[in-house]
């Protein structure tokens, strides 16, 4: 099994299993990927997914280039898990046990929020092989980054460690590989506690706004927030602040 799809609560797991490969995703890895994203988005009962990659020396190295290249030949439009990911409302936590290269960091570039293991590593190297990344690393690194270090990325394909992917803004946590799924289920547990759909309204409107000019996404967001008021569970959110207990979400 290349990917492994796990449900516990309310908590997505999804793990690139390919550590023979550095978990280096072929066209069967990365179709698979789109459809647990779908899957995900459209399962009423998760909330938030973790993902990783098995083993620990990698959380994705990147698209299997050898596999990839002698199956290219057909394959132009196969389907990828970037546009699932872009469609996604709810937040994914990417857990990085590893090296992150290439396909790798652009699928931890589409991730919320990054935690990284002390000994990861971070590059995106197609330039030395004649490519550019075709995944999304062209547009989010220099959105999330510096401009001036996300092109140095982009052009040596040089790579940066754990500890100046966090200085840099990369990654949000830095933690032991042996803390390194706890730290994410930590946050994962956090998030859980809040409203689902707030929290989906959350990632369309501040993803979105990033786009627009500020009365722009200021309008956006103001449509959100009287839309969500509306909701069963902004009802129940304030009556369980006044009652001084735990709401129950509904998600609807």
């Amino acid at each position: 099994m290349k990917v492994i799809f796990e449900k516990k609560s309310a908590v997505a797991y999804v793990t690139i299993n390919r550590p023979e490969r550095l978990n280096a995703c072929d066209f069967e890895t990365y179709g698979r990927l789109a459809e647990i994203w779908t899957e995900f988005q459209a399962d009423r009962d998760l909330r938030v997914a973790i993902f990783t990659g098995a083993g620990d020396r990698a959380f994705c190295a990147g698209s299997d280039i050898k596999s990839n290249y002698i199956e290219r030949t057909g394959r132009e439009n196969a389907r990828t898990p970037y546009a699932a990911m872009l469609e996604l409302t709810k937040p994914i936590i990417a857990a990085i046990n590893g090296h992150a290269n290439g396909g790798g960091l652009e699928q931890a570039l589409a991730c919320d929020i990054r935690v990284a293991a002390e000994h990861a590593q971070f590059g995106l190297g197609e330039v030395r092989l004649g490519w550019l990344p075709g995944g999304g690393g062209t547009q989010r690194l220099p959105r999330l980054i510096p401009l001036g270090r996300a092109l140095e990325m982009l052009y040596t394909g040089n790579r940066i460690g754990a500890a100046d992917a966090l200085r840099l803004g990369l990654v949000d946590y830095v933690v032991p590989m042996s803390g390194l799924i706890a730290r994410a289920e930590e946050i994962a547990a956090e998030i859980c506690k809040s409203a689902p759909l707030a929290v989906q309204k959350i990632k369309e409107v501040a993803l979105k706004g990033l786009d627009l000019p500020l009365a722009d996404g200021l309008r956006l967001e103001h449509r959100a927030y009287q839309a969500l008021t509306k909701t069963d569970d902004a009802r129940e959110g304030a009556l369980a602040f006044a009652e001084k207990r735990s709401p129950d979400w509904k998600g609807k």
